[in-house]
């Protein structure tokens, strides 16, 4: 079975060449009966991909479980697994067989095993190896022929190092990896599983279709996804249930995207980031450094062009011309609101040596100067917010914020 007819099969949406990867190393390795370990984000799917491998393996008509080991308690995850005998424990009131013993033949799929107990750990090792365990009381050793597929959405070898999780297991089970692409590596079936996600609510709920403009589109496909597929399938169906306008804008997409305080899940304009993440307060700060020192600079060059002759004689005899030059620099002085006040160069005449004695004395409002960058990018790049961001440096959501905070 192709690519293609797998995720027809599996209501797989998407052609992005990751998830074609990781399906086509489930399809390959389905047939056999070695461990598998999915690795991915949280809401990335690992478990379709789990049912993926037992379905098209030769224990497709077994049974098939899956277990989140995360969710059952340190203190009975043995007798979940592995079953126990009456009286073992307080409130073992009879035996109980464990998953390994009903799903015999078939397929375990243990998610989240990073949070399996060290302990238990050793239990499943033995599993995998030999396919004895004993149940929790017991002396006598039990039997299973079950294949097991894990997942996790921690860096498992990570957790060996730190010595939370038994390397010999870790090498067990990750005989063929498997890892699972995030959507934010999957952009371009962002809107394909976005579009497929409002058609089936709206069709649920009895709701006219949802519609993005070409803005919402953007800041949806740019957006980093943490919660990933199920992050997005609950965007889609808030839209659908609460949205009276039908057709979405960005703005009213925002109200639907949580903002992280650490701002590292915002669209992000490049695609290569560091890890360090630079609040507004600093790129502000560094943009008006930036510019202060630029202004002294070109201040320099013009007392250094006067003092050496490098001016015609008109300019040098004409102190008019000379201020306009300097009224026509593009600082945030020049906005009404924000108080810059340059004091003009003299101009003088007779032979004298010219010096840059003037002095900026320059409003340090952070409000008054974030209010007059954000009106010059807006203004150079024609109301267009997608590229005065990027001139900016910051998100298109923070600028969309910004816009209504300063009433601009």
């Amino acid at each position: 079975m192709d690519v293609q007819e797998i995720k027809q099969r599996f209501g797989i949406i998407g052609n992005s060449p990751l998830l074609n990867r990781a399906i086509t190393i489930a399809n390959q390795v389905a047939p056999t009966d070695i461990s598998v370990l999915i690795t991915g984000e949280s809401g990335s799917g690992k478990e379709v991909f789990s049912h993926i491998i037992h379905q098209m393996s030769p224990r497709k008509h077994g049974p098939f479980i899956a277990v989140n080991c995360g969710a059952i308690p340190e203190g009975t995850i043995d007798s979940e697994l592995f079953g126990h005998e009456k009286g073992s424990y307080t409130g073992a009131v009879g035996e109980r067989k464990g998953y390994f013993e009903t799903v015999n033949g078939g397929t375990i799929f243990l998610d989240e095993i990073a949070e399996m107990p060290v302990g238990t750990q050793a239990r499943l090792l033995r599993v995998l190896e030999s396919g004895q365990y004993i149940r929790v009381g017991s002396s006598k050793v039990e039997k299973t022929n079950v294949r097991v597929i894990a997942a996790t959405n921690v860096d498992v070898y990570e957790a060996v190092r730190n010595g939370k999780f038994r390397e010999d297991l870790y090498y067990r089970l990750n005989t063929v990896p498997l890892k699972i692409p995030p959507l934010r590596d999957r952009k371009e079936d962002i809107y394909l599983l976005f579009r497929k996600f409002t058609s089936d609510f709206t069709d649920k709920y009895r709701t006219p279709p949802i519609l993005l403009d070409d803005e919402a589109q953007q800041l949806l496909v740019n957006y980093s996804w943490p919660g990933n597929v199920r992050q997005l399938k609950n965007v889609a169906e808030q839209l659908a249930v609460l949205e009276r306008d039908r057709l979405i804008t960005a703005p009213i997409l925002l109200n639907y995207i949580p903002q992280e305080a650490a701002g590292r899940n915002l669209p992000m304009r490049l695609e290569n980031h560091s890890k360090e993440d630079f609040s507004e307060r600093d790129i502000l700060y560094k943009v008006l450094f930036d510019m202060k020192r630029d202004m002294v600079e070109l201040k320099k060059l013009v007392a250094d062009i006067i003092e050496h002759g490098g001016v015609s004689a008109s300019y040098a005899n004409n102190p008019q011309t000379l201020n306009q030059l300097y009224r026509d620099i593009e600082l945030p002085g020049n906005n009404p609101e924000t108080q810059f006040t340059i004091q003009q160069p003299v101009i003088n005449n007779s032979n004298a040596p010219f010096h840059d004695a003037e002095e900026v004395e320059e409003s340090l409002s952070l409000v008054e100067k974030e209010s007059d960058l954000i009106r010059k990018a807006l203004k150079k790049h024609k109301g267009k917010r997608k590229l005065a961001a990027n001139e900016l440096g910051i998100s298109e959501r923070t600028l969309y914020r910004k816009i209504k905070e300063l009433n601009l």
